[in-house]
């Protein structure tokens, strides 16, 4: 059943880094379960929650609606209801795009799904792709419409070396299909959802102005990354890492070197990235030519940040995948 959690503001004070001065930031929402992405659409903000629902907040009111699928949502360590994107033809439809992760924890699997508002809940309608390699940590799970048209999904490595390299898996891919699941002609392999390969746990997909793709990726160890995806290209996991070089590969628009960022959603704000960083606590930003600096300090761990009529927003995932118990998230808004 559907249930509503009352929406408050409280001021909090952070340090904006880049320029150095003050900003303020609300807290919108408290009570969140492990939320993983938000999206907005038509004055609402949408959440997923790893545990399988997808919440809505309008009007000052928060309604969090479970998600029905044909399969059970494998809610497991970094496993579970993950990405969402707002399908472009929603407002007549009401159709959402969902990375469920599903299985058992000795057979992990991941899928695409499509889903619609029946109700109290959300009704899977559709699968839309099926079988990617699952993992208990290393799922990607970013879904997104791109001004194409055309939905982008990020997969991870699954501890697999062979995978990101071989056509032939879809595990540590971004993937490219039609919204309704079919792989388009001008992809660059043939009969394939591939539109580049070689990476490592990629979770965050974004467009700037000029529609260039850009994708944030895990590293390990350190050498987290942010690529400026080509079509077809080749980003070199495991081949390569940060500064390494190997012909027929790409190296990173920007990596954090022995560092961790831990990068998870990323989204465009005019000539900058947004980036939201779960080992730094706060929000990165990066610019198109590579430089990155700190835009703000959160104190905690952000897993995805948005911006939506010039505010931005942002989630936190407080408890970590390797470990259990309570995460106490909540979802801020700052004003830049």
């Amino acid at each position: 059943m559907a249930s509503k959690l009352a929406v408050h503001f409280c001021g909090v004070l952070f340090a904006m880094l880049v320029p150095v001065s003050a900003s303020a930031a609300d807290t919108v929402l408290n009570g969140l379960d492990y939320p993983w992405d938000i999206e907005a659409h038509g004055g609402k903000i949408y959440v997923t929650e790893k545990s399988g629902t997808v919440g809505i907040l309008a009007e000052g009111s928060f309604t969090r609606l479970p998600v029905e699928t044909s399969q059970p949502i494998l809610d497991d360590r970094g496993g579970g209801l993950l990405g969402l994107a707002i399908s472009p033809d929603f407002p007549d439809t009401g159709r959402i795009v969902l990375y469920q992760h599903y299985g058992t924890p000795d057979a992990r699997m991941n899928r695409v799904i499509e889903a619609e508002r029946l109700g109290d809940r959300w009704k899977e309608t559709r699968v839309l792709i099926d079988a990617i390699p699952g993992h208990p940590l290393y799922n990607g799970g970013r879904v997104a419409f791109g001004p194409d048209g055309m939905l982008y999904v990020t997969t991870g490595w699954t501890e697999n070396r062979e995978r990101p390299q071989d056509l032939g898996s879809l595990a540590g891919k971004i993937l490219r299909v039609t919204p309704d699941g079919e792989i388009p002609s001008d992809n660059p392999f043939a009969g394939s959802p591939v539109w580049s390969l070689g990476h490592r746990n990629p979770q965050g997909l974004a467009w700037d102005a000029s529609g260039q793709l850009f994708a944030a990726e895990h590293g390990q160890s350190g050498h987290d990354e942010v690529n400026r995806i080509e079509r077809g290209g080749n980003y070199g996991w495991p081949l390569i890492q940060g500064d390494e070089t190997r012909d027929g590969l790409l190296a990173p628009l920007a990596h954090s070197g022995q560092s961790t960022w831990a990068p998870s959603g990323l989204t465009s704000d005019g000539d900058r990235l947004l980036l939201a960083g779960l080992r730094v606590n706060g929000i990165l930003e990066v610019t198109t030519d590579g430089r990155v600096s700190e835009a703000y300090q959160a104190g905690e761990r952000i897993r995805d940040v948005l911006v939506s009529d010039g505010v931005i927003y942002a989630i936190t995932t407080n408890r970590s995948p390797r470990r259990k118990g309570a995460s106490e998230d909540r979802l801020i808004r700052l004003d830049p």
